[in-house]
């Protein structure tokens, strides 16, 4: 939904939904000193100049989860894009954006749970986690961002069902 749309005013930044391995279930990571009721995310950042994607996706994977054990399983076409909201406009957080541009990537986790760490990286971006309904997540994240966890649940539905 980027018809009409000058990209260049939004941040490049990806996403991942990361699926359990046996029963289709996605990680959830519970924001850093934010309070309820939409506390609740899946990872995602901001994309370095000049970085491919996938790699972007795969570096905010580890620094925000510590996982580094995931197949890549699936990505959206194009960019998803939502506005901030306007209390974010002039703070540091936009960064003289409108919003962000996203492209949310799928991937199976391969690992074992004690690969999680949410300290990996020294700056911690969720203070729990769990695995949670792909579907229930466009409920929990901020409302200004939930057009886009629609979309990408619509894309990534088919990835529940574990075979």
């Amino acid at each position: 939904m980027t018809a009409d749309i000058d990209l260049s005013l939004y941040r490049p930044n990806v996403g991942v939904a990361l699926f359990h391995p046996t029963d289709g279930r996605v990680w959830l990571g519970m924001r850093h000193k934010q309070e309820p009721p939409y506390n609740w995310q899946l990872p995602q950042g901001g994309v370095d100049e000049g970085e491919d994607l996938e790699a972007a996706a795969r570096r905010e994977l580890q620094e925000e989860t510590g996982v580094t054990s995931a197949q890549l399983i699936g990505r959206t076409e194009g960019w998803l894009t939502y506005d901030y909201p306007p209390e974010f406009m002039g703070t540091k957080r936009a960064r003289g954006y409108l919003g962000q541009k996203q492209v949310w990537f799928a991937f199976r986790f391969t690992g074992e749970e004690s690969e999680i760490d949410l300290a990996a990286h020294g700056e911690v971006e969720f203070d729990a986690w769990r695995w949670g309904a792909l579907d229930e997540t466009p409920e929990l994240i901020v409302p200004f961002k939930r057009g886009v966890y629609e979309r990408m649940v619509a894309a990534f539905s088919g990835f529940t069902r574990v075979a």
